[in-house]
């Protein structure tokens, strides 16, 4: 059986969205780590708008990134879109029920990793349907903004692991409990 992992970044009151902020905080250790994620995933799993902006982003970074930009570029990646038609980046699009579509992949033998996709992350919480949580916690506050989890969403977590970088950012991987 294959699994879902959800891998986010947020600041210490829970902000999510647009995290410019992690830049002074973000070093080798995050990018060792981050690599890593991409490395044990067989395909990315996104939400549309996050999807939208990777593609965008993504192929005009490889230089830059090295592998780790050839791999987001290559690997395969499934997409929670409703609105989109035609796929483009290695992208397949889940049609019908997204969960049934998720859980048809997560009954493989692979890693499906989420990047950002927070109406994604919550969809599929609801639903009982991640296996990890590795979160990078900032030490920021932002005071105002989207939050990662919605209003509603609920889950009782184990933590798995922990630890910190030189920068302050507590890296925390939590299951399901």
């Amino acid at each position: 059986m294959g699994k879902v992992v959800a891998v986010e970044y947020v600041t210490l009151d829970g902000v999510f969205e647009e995290p410019s902020w992690s830049g002074p905080y973000f070093n080798e250790e995050l990018s060792g780590w981050q690599a890593e994620n991409l490395a044990e995933a067989d395909a990315l799993l996104l939400g549309r708008r996050t999807y939208e902006g990777f593609k965008a982003a993504w192929p005009q970074m490889e230089a830059q990134t090295g592998d780790f930009g050839v791999r987001m570029n290559t690997m395969p990646k499934h997409v929670a879109t409703t609105t989109l038609e035609t796929p483009e980046w290695n992208a397949t699009f889940l049609r019908g029920e997204v969960a049934d579509e998720v859980a048809k992949l997560r009954a493989g033998s692979g890693t499906l990793l989420i990047n950002g996709s927070a109406t994604l992350v919550n969809y599929l919480t609801r639903r009982n349907l991640i296996d990890e949580y590795r979160i990078m916690i900032f030490p920021v506050v932002q005071g105002e903004g989207r939050k990662l989890w919605d209003d509603g969403t609920k889950i009782a977590l184990s933590l798995a692991s922990s630890w910190k970088t030189t920068t302050g950012v507590e890296v925390v991987t939590y299951v399901p409990a």
